[in-house]
């Protein structure tokens, strides 16, 4: 059957799927039809006007109204619905796919943190929902139903995912640690020293970044405040990065699939510019990160909404220079001694906008989602139930990387 796609959420990311699916396929030998979504229908004929492919058609949609989606996706005869919006639509777009029965993946989760988290061991004591329980939890149904949901794609959690797997399983004997490190030297060209810059969608960098983070060690989780675990870590090709901790999906979907190699301590940290993390502290403490509405003079609004709606957004930062380089650090044993090596793909601004006409994050971000997708859409990577990349053989998809011109490289740190 070839894939019919819904999109949900027609930014700048699920923008770069479209045209790299389109551009993998021009016969139309897998992908056969999209619907763009997006509460803004504006977002959605942007992409279709600049993709020009008969294949696109274009609706407005509330990801949070279910009910709707499902009704579009009847309508059209959805058979895979892409989850491209801002993460709280999540749990919504996910029930929405599972109801119509189609087929499912998205770029990240929903999680929910306690208005008094109380930190240290046990993620369930600081989370009313925890990152990716929701999806996880209905492993049975989906698989039962004989629809899939693959979660967590793009360039981290994603590539990253299968860099992990392909560690565990070729390069190490036994794995003990696997560290997330997102850095590289992106920089705005001429930027004012004071200007506050979201390389990525906005809502999302607040909740992972503001979120208690999560560190997987010694099979419990350990719970911290947001830019915990500072350290000046020495990133291949690009240099020294100053790295933070913040939540993240690998955390968890690591240990799940990867601790049968031996994995004691998983992390996910993120190079921050300075002013952005005095930025999110100012907007965290004057309550402004909320996602409960608030009454202004009659009015009824959501604060994060402001701050979203103020931002400038990822996609109007098109004058940059340098490369986002991100990859897994691991450590482990080969042969009876210790080995450390970091797997990454670095994607420089100059290629991106060459090729996608778009910044950095949002290209290498798109790029390896759309990835993941045409395997799923070519059968290689089809399994009812739900699951993360982990989960699969990672050398169709790193075969795939080679072909399509996004490389990636291991480089050996010195050991004991």
């Amino acid at each position: 059957m070839k894939m019919r796609m819904m999109l949900v959420g027609s930014g700048a990311v699920g923008h770069c799927i479209i045209k790299q699916l389109l551009n993998r396929d021009p016969d139309q030998a897998w992908f056969e039809f999209a619907l763009l979504c997006d509460v803004d229908l504006h977002h959605a004929q942007a992409i279709a006007n600049d993709c020009k492919d008969e294949r696109l058609l274009c609706a407005k949609v509330d990801a949070t109204d279910t009910q709707a989606m499902v009704a579009l996706m009847k309508k059209y005869q959805i058979t895979f619905v892409l989850d491209a919006a801002s993460p709280f639509c999540a749990n919504y777009i996910f029930d929405a796919a599972y109801l119509a029965k189609a087929d499912y993946a998205n770029l990240g989760t929903w999680s929910v943190p306690k208005k008094k988290p109380l930190y240290g061991k046990g993620i369930e004591n600081s989370y009313d929902e925890v990152m990716t329980a929701y999806h996880f939890d209905r492993h049975e149904q989906w698989k039962a139903q004989g629809n899939m949901a693959l979660i967590c794609l793009g360039i981290d959690p994603g590539v990253v995912n299968v860099f992990a797997r392909y560690l565990c399983e070729y390069v190490f004997d036994e794995v003990h640690e696997l560290h997330v490190k997102d850095g590289g030297d992106l920089h705005v060209e001429n930027a004012d020293p004071d200007a506050i810059t979201f390389g990525f969608n906005v809502w999302t960098v607040l909740d992972e970044v503001m979120n208690p983070n999560v560190e997987y060690k010694d099979g419990a989780y350990i719970v911290e405040k947001a830019f915990a675990g500072e350290e000046r870590f020495m990133m291949p090709e690009v240099g020294e990065n100053v790295l933070v901790k913040v939540e993240h999906e690998e955390t968890v979907t690591m240990p799940r699939y990867l601790a049968k190699y031996g994995l004691r301590n998983c992390t996910f940290k993120i190079a921050l510019d300075e002013n952005l993390i005095q930025a999110l502290k100012v907007l965290d403490q004057l309550h402004l990160n909320s996602i409960e509405p608030i009454d202004i003079k009659g009015v009824r609004i959501i604060p994060r909404d402001v701050i979203a709606a103020c931002a400038p957004q990822p996609e109007e930062l098109t004058q940059m220079s340098g490369s986002m380089l991100v990859g897994v650090y691991a450590v482990g044993l080969k042969e009876g001694k210790e080995k450390k090596v970091m797997m990454y793909q670095k994607f420089s601004q100059t290629e991106a906008m060459e090729r996608f006409h778009m910044q950095a994050v949002v290209a290498q971000t798109g790029f390896g989602a759309a990835l993941a997708i045409e395997l799923y859409a070519q059968g290689t990577y089809y399994q009812p139930g739900v699951y993360s990349l982990e989960a699969f053989d990672p050398m169709p998809y790193l075969h795939l990387m080679k072909e399509t011109g996004f490389p990636y490289f291991i480089h050996e740190y010195e050991s004991k």
